[in-house]
């Protein structure tokens, strides 16, 4: 997953006394590269394409200095040097020092002659923090060291691959009209990228994370590439699709280069599931994850008393608020010991072994192996883009109600990563269904906004028309649970409309735009007890294929009558016969992802 916070003026002591060194504590007047070496972290590095314009490349060592005079001052990273040449040269060093700011200075907001609207502080970059799930944090921490070094490889394509698509798909910059405008970077994003091993528990855990501080400074896209702000909001705006972009990278990776599976995990009942590696022990979840019991444990204390206030449960927004009150009031301090991962991971195992036994602990390589031969033996990879819209639109819709692109463009990988379970998906597919969802199943309902084409979803001669908009409605059942159940409804009527079609029924009102052979869509998700454990479907591709296998058969006894009638025609002379309709034939396919267009590219016309 991926959190996000601001930096702003007055951060840089949290960054380069702890972020920068292992969330650990940097004694004063010990160097960055001291600290870090001490701590056992790697250095920073920096990355996006936007460096060339400060002379860097990507994959140079942050130092101390540039990351101050970036993200701290909002400088040239090479401020020092460029003053001094400019000082040398006879400027001023009030002129030599502006000359080194990028963009407008942070004074501006300082200034008493600025307006009202320019006296908050401004932001200075954001920091956004990379963690894999909490399954693949125990296998690297305890497993052989190979499989430490490629879980460590899958991390940097997954983050690098995000931050790439933020710079392409998402990174915009405040343009003319005071800033109204927006517009597509020049060059790229500027990023410093740190890694650490561990929470900030207590007691150390393994925790696998990345922090990048993601620089504000920008260049506009004009002939002399003045500087600006990023437009932060936007940047907000697309993090949860950037989330779940990179839990699908992390994911495929891990299964091309390990061969493992993953399934999913209901970690609270009534909320989204998590992909977890097929095979891990679950217990080792609850020992590795000892913040989330912390905070669940102070929850139900700030939940009675929301209740007391208020009247009522908290929703969606309000339980998410809690929970981070919660994370705020259990947060322990900083360690002021150090420790190399080496050690780390020695202290990591030994206490795996006490609690849980050395076979646990010894064979989870072969039990995630033997795990993923199982997945994919009962689960066929394949992504069913007309399924994969209806199954969006219905929980986007019955979760927010009217919404946005980028809330369908979330959905649509979280619907990736559990349809492939790792297996890799095409490039721009998650696009390819959004805009089948946007073409066919949506309405425009204000500025920017939409929400679902009931009249599309459900004609009005079926009896399942009442069945997504009662679920819309305040009911006990959590919304995700009641989005299960309306995403379920619509895949019903859509695979009924295909047995149909297959069986050469009455012309339909519609076409359904997706591949014959492609059934793979994921049932709702049964609920249980709150213990974290994994979640099957009841009834997924075996139950289909089962399904088919049944009409298949009723089509060949259907084919055999006819041909025994003919035979018997043939055995009593010819008979005038009116001249059968002939059937349109289905366009061929290619199996996989590609569907033929109906009304528009995909989904039911």
């Amino acid at each position: 997953m991926i959190s996000q916070t601001e930096i702003r003026p007055g951060d840089g002591r949290y960054l380069f006394r702890g972020v920068m060194v292992g969330d650990g504590h940097r004694p004063a007047g010990k160097s960055l590269r001291a600290a870090q070496h001490e701590a056992g972290v790697p250095p920073g590095i920096w990355k996006g394409r936007g460096l060339a314009a400060v002379g860097l490349k990507a994959g140079d060592v942050v130092t101390e200095r540039q990351a101050e005079l970036l993200l701290g001052e909002g400088r040239h990273p090479d401020a020092d040097r460029i003053e001094r040449d400019l000082v040398a040269r006879g400027k001023s060093p009030a002129r030599a020092r502006r000359a080194t700011v990028l963009g407008r200075p942070i004074e501006h907001n300082r200034s008493p002659k600025t307006d009202k609207a320019k006296e908050r502080i401004p932001w200075l970059g954001m920091h956004l923090v990379f963690r894999p799930p909490p399954t693949a944090h125990i296998a690297w921490a305890l497993m052989g060291h190979e499989i430490r070094l490629v879980l460590e490889l899958c991390q940097d394509i997954a983050r690098d691959k995000t931050l790439a698509w933020m710079e392409d798909a998402v990174a915009q910059i405040r343009w003319k009209g005071g800033g109204k405008h927006r517009a597509r970077v020049k060059d790229g994003l500027i990023v410093a990228v740190f890694r650490h091993y561990e929470s900030r528990a207590a007691e150390s855990k393994p925790l696998l994370h990345d922090h990048a501080l993601v620089s504000i400074r920008a260049r506009r896209p004009d002939e002399k590439g003045t500087w600006g702000n990023l437009s932060a909001d936007t940047m907000l705006t697309h993090i949860v699709a950037a989330d779940t972009l990179y839990t699908l990278y992390f994911m495929e990776e891990v299964s091309a280069r390990l061969g493992w599976a993953w399934e999913p995990r209901e970690v609270t009942p009534g909320r989204r599931p998590v992909m977890e590696i097929a095979g891990i022990d679950q217990r080792l979840i609850g020992w590795q994850s000892t913040r989330r019991q912390q905070i669940e444990d102070a929850l139900p204390v700030l939940t009675a008393r929301y209740k007391e206030k208020h009247g009522h449960a908290p929703g969606e927004r309000a339980a998410y608020a809690l929970g981070c009150q919660a994370a705020d009031q259990t947060r322990p301090p900083k360690r002021t010991e150090l420790l190399s991962l080496t050690e780390l991971r020695k202290r990591w195992r030994d206490s795996a072994i006490r609690a849980y036994g050395a076979d646990a602990v010894d064979r989870l390589a072969e039990r995630a192996r033997a795990a993923a031969a199982a997945v994919w033996a009962r689960v066929r990879p394949v992504v069913d883009v007309a399924l994969a819209a209806v199954d969006v639109v219905a929980v986007v819709y019955v979760m927010r109600g009217a919404f946005k692109r980028h809330h369908l463009l979330a959905e649509t990988r979280r619907h990736l990563a559990y349809v492939l379970r790792g297996r890799p998906h095409q490039p721009g597919l998650d696009e390819q269904i959004v805009q089948a969802v946007v073409d066919d199943y949506t309405r425009p309902v204000g500025r920017r906004m939409m929400t679902a084409d009931l009249r599309a979803l459900y004609p009005h001669d079926t009896e399942d028309q009442a069945v997504l908009r009662p679920l819309t409605r305040n009911r006990t059942a959590p919304p995700y649970e009641r989005a299960r159940l309306a995403a379920g409804a619509l895949a019903a009527r859509v695979r009924a409309a295909r047995r149909a079609e297959r069986l050469g029924s009455s012309p339909r009102p519609y076409a359904v735009s997706v591949p014959a052979a492609s059934r793979s869509h994921p049932r709702p998700f049964r609920t249980g007890p709150k213990n974290g454990r994994l979640l099957e479907p009841e009834t997924g591709v075996d139950t289909v294929e089962q399904t088919r296998r049944t009409f298949e058969a009723a089509a060949r006894l259907a084919a055999k009558l006819q041909d025994g009638k003919r035979e018997r025609a043939v055995a009593h002379g010819p008979r005038p016969q009116p001249a059968p309709a002939t059937a349109p034939q289905p366009h061929t396919q290619p199996p996989g992802t590609q569907h033929t267009p109906g009304r528009t590219t995909g989904g039911v016309a």
